[in-house]
């Protein structure tokens, strides 16, 4: 049975296949077939299928290796090193894609800006002997708009604020230190039957079975904060 790259992302058999947890840590809901994985690692291939043409192409017609000149390739300037270099490329691409959507949306911001640094390293040998790769002016356009592209991909749902309680690279909340007040401890008897009366009288409220009176003296403690006023309001009621 042939396996293509579109099966191994499809999310079924990614869950057969690898029973890991999700993709990171504190990404409660790192599932596959979330929206924002699937766009990484879709455009992962996408970019990688470009690539793997335009470098298939170059090598395909016997291109030179290092010439600086370089011949027409699918509207490209190219020569073989830049051929060899997309090739290697689109299978990095396809390697992420196939690992996940984190690995697929780190390597395409990576990619991304790399493209843009090769577009302004290149201008700037353009006509000399430094232009390994064969550049001319449509490479340098074609190298500022893919970059932007993959870079725009792979921050897609991942570098901005507010993401969604299901976004997988939403990162963990972390829990603040509470400290909770400590609950006095009664100093007398009539304080201990205080407690235990407002314990049961809360107890009754809660399974339904409470008094009048009992309903009654539980309302007006609702909006008491303390534990201390609460007994104070509950013994003022037995005076």
């Amino acid at each position: 049975m042939t396996v293509t790259v579109f099966d191994l992302l499809r999310p079924g058999r990614r869950a057969q296949s690898s029973p890991r947890a999700p993709e990171g840590p504190g990404t409660a809901a790192a599932r596959p077939a979330h929206r924002v994985v699937l766009v990484h690692r879709i455009g992962a291939v996408v970019a990688a299928a470009v690539l793997a043409t335009f470098g298939g192409v170059g090598l395909a017609g016997g291109l030179a290796f290092f010439s600086t000149r370089g011949r027409a390739v699918l509207g490209l300037s190219s020569n073989g090193l830049l051929s060899a270099i997309s090739l290697a490329t689109a299978a990095v691409l396809v390697a992420a894609a196939v690992r996940g959507g984190r690995p697929a949306s780190t390597v395409l911001i990576v990619i991304g800006g790399l493209f843009l640094v090769s577009a302004f390293v290149n201008l700037a040998v353009l006509g000399s002997d430094l232009n390994v790769l064969a550049f001319r002016l449509p490479n340098v356009f074609f190298s500022i708009g893919a970059g932007l592209v993959l870079l725009l991909l792979g921050a897609y749902g991942r570098l901005s604020g507010g993401l969604p309680d299901d976004n997988p690279y939403r990162s963990p909340q972390p829990a603040e230190d509470l400290v909770l007040p400590r609950q006095p401890v009664p100093a007398t008897r009539a304080e201990l039957a205080v407690d235990r009366a407002m314990a049961a009288a809360e107890s009754a409220v809660v399974r339904g079975a409470a008094t009048p009176e009992q309903a009654h003296r539980v309302a007006a403690l609702a909006g008491l904060r303390t534990h201390e006023d609460r007994r104070r309001a509950w013994m003022r009621f037995d005076r």
